[in-house]
């Protein structure tokens, strides 16, 4: 894969001091030198320590990733978003899981994104995982194609310039829900559990974000922006805070209103394009069982 700039600074400076302002890491640097890559300048290669002037056009040719051999494939169909040589984005399906585990290393969104490479017959085979959601969460999902994309967005994670807002169902005391409020209550491990978080002193900043989109005297429909992203943040704060999650049995939210997983989607995506710098926006409908849900509000 290749990727071009045009040095326009008047004053002259090395490719490694040029390239490590677009982004490219030392990382991806050594990646280009030891396996297969180059860097060129007007088409001459060059090493990392070349004096560029003004006007010239550096070139870097990243090596083809291939696959990671022990990663399975599973050819069920993925519902594609969008999709360029850089990205792609996937709606995922409530009770699939982000990424393979130890006892359960195949039928992951990672092993359906693997398969489809293989189908699309790629060069780049490597899943790159941008953004996680838990196994009974649905909605966007991001994949970066390469590790330059994936490196590229991840700072934008880090800076929080890359945005994502949910929609949960929500029960408790309607009366006194605010139509907006925003959580800031550190959370930890629940000690009594090994999968469980909760409020506590000991924890980490978390702050969560919510607008009320409707309501009527038993559920709510929220709209979520997380500010930070800690393991179960949405669940814990609002079950923390007398709102659990429709079908949340781990924190105590209600099964009996037809939806057997916690009631959480991701659905709209925010965030610059790693390469062009266009805004991309993405917003994906409700799951049928929220969706059924959310109609009798």
């Amino acid at each position: 894969m290749k990727f071009h700039y045009v040095f326009t600074k008047d004053e002259k400076q090395q490719i490694k001091f040029f390239l490590k302002e677009q982004g490219v890491s030392k990382k991806l640097l050594a990646k280009i030198k030891f396996h297969g890559g180059k860097i060129l300048v007007n088409e001459q290669e060059q090493n990392v320590l070349y004096w560029l002037q003004k006007e010239e056009v550096v070139t870097i040719i990243i090596p083809d990733e291939g696959e990671h051999e022990t990663l399975k494939i599973d050819d069920t169909p993925i519902d594609i978003v969008f999709e360029d040589e850089h990205l792609l984005i996937v709606n995922k399906p409530p009770g699939v899981s982000s990424i393979p585990a130890q006892y359960h290393p195949n039928h992951t969104m990672a092993n359906r994104v693997k398969a489809y490479y293989k189908r699309q017959g790629y060069v780049n085979q490597v899943v790159h995982v941008v953004t996680r959601l838990d196994r009974d969460t649905s909605g966007l999902m991001v994949f970066a194609k390469h590790g330059f994309a994936h490196s590229r967005l991840d700072e934008q994670l880090r800076n929080r310039t890359f945005h994502k807002k949910y929609k949960a169902l929500i029960t408790g005391e309607m009366s006194e829900l605010k139509s907006h409020a925003l959580f800031e209550q550190p959370i930890g491990r629940d000690l009594r559990s090994i999968i469980k978080r909760q409020v506590t002193t000991a924890g980490q900043s978390a702050q969560t974000e919510y607008w009320l989109a409707k309501k009527n005297q038993e559920i709510a429909l929220v709209d979520i922006q997380l500010h930070t992203g800690r393991t179960h943040q949405i669940r814990v704060h609002f079950s923390a805070n007398g709102y659990p999650l429709v079908g949340d049995d781990l924190y105590d939210g209600r099964t009996d209103l037809g939806i057997e997983r916690q009631a959480l989607h991701c659905f709209d995506l925010a965030f610059l394009h790693p390469f062009t710098q266009e805004a991309l926006h993405f917003q994906q409908e409700l799951p049928a069982d929220m969706e059924a849900v959310q109609q009798k509000i």
